[in-house]
């Protein structure tokens, strides 16, 4: 998938989401690729669970815009995590990806509010429609500025099981919106 930043919904700000520390981001040394669980055969996700920020979200499909840019929930859905349903099924080969609302247009948090203060080691449970469930193992969380959204790094494949969470970050305008995306990097570990 070669698309630009996520763009999310862009809400009243009085408050501003969390940022990801600094000791989340990605080591030069890391491994994203590591796992200690087989690929799953493809099958469409239907629930996300992180325990660690209280996330228990129904999902839904999401695919591109006419720019090619990753579509997001409806904004009606803000506590809904959508997948890229033309990508890779969570839990198999390749890289699935996962974006979801930070805010609203009033300002209430959205299912990705606080997906920045994940830290590396946090579990992330995706159930699927054949009934297993992927465990992913965070690796990093980084802050990328959306003009300088890291597409290939983000996007890219090892061919392993990997998953990245994607929401709105950074500084916030009210002409432009947010002014960056959060990206979580996870890779499966277990299934069940």
């Amino acid at each position: 998938m070669t698309v630009g930043a996520v763009m999310l919904i862009s809400g009243v700000h009085g408050e501003k989401p969390p940022r990801p520390s600094a000791a989340q981001a990605l080591s030069v040394s890391a491994d994203l690729s590591r796992s200690t669980a087989r690929a799953l055969p493809p099958a469409d996700p239907v629930r996300l669970r992180i325990a660690a920020i209280g996330v228990n979200a129904p999902m839904t499909r999401v695919g591109l815009d006419a720019a090619g840019a990753l579509r997001t929930p409806p904004p009606g859905e803000p506590g809904y995590a959508g997948w890229y349903g033309d990508g890779t099924a969570p839990g198999s080969a390749g890289t699935a990806v996962v974006a979801g609302h930070v805010d609203t247009p009033t300002g209430a948090p959205g299912v990705f509010y606080d997906l920045s203060t994940l830290t590396k080691g946090a579990t992330v449970e995706i159930t699927r429609a054949d009934r297993r469930t992927a465990v992913f193992t965070v690796r990093a969380v980084e802050l990328y500025d959306r003009a300088k959204f890291p597409s290939k790094k983000v996007y890219g494949s090892s061919g392993r099981p990997e998953l990245r969470l994607i929401t709105c970050g950074g500084g916030y305008s009210k002409r432009t919106g947010y002014l960056g995306n959060v990206v979580v990097y996870a890779a499966l570990t277990a299934m069940t």
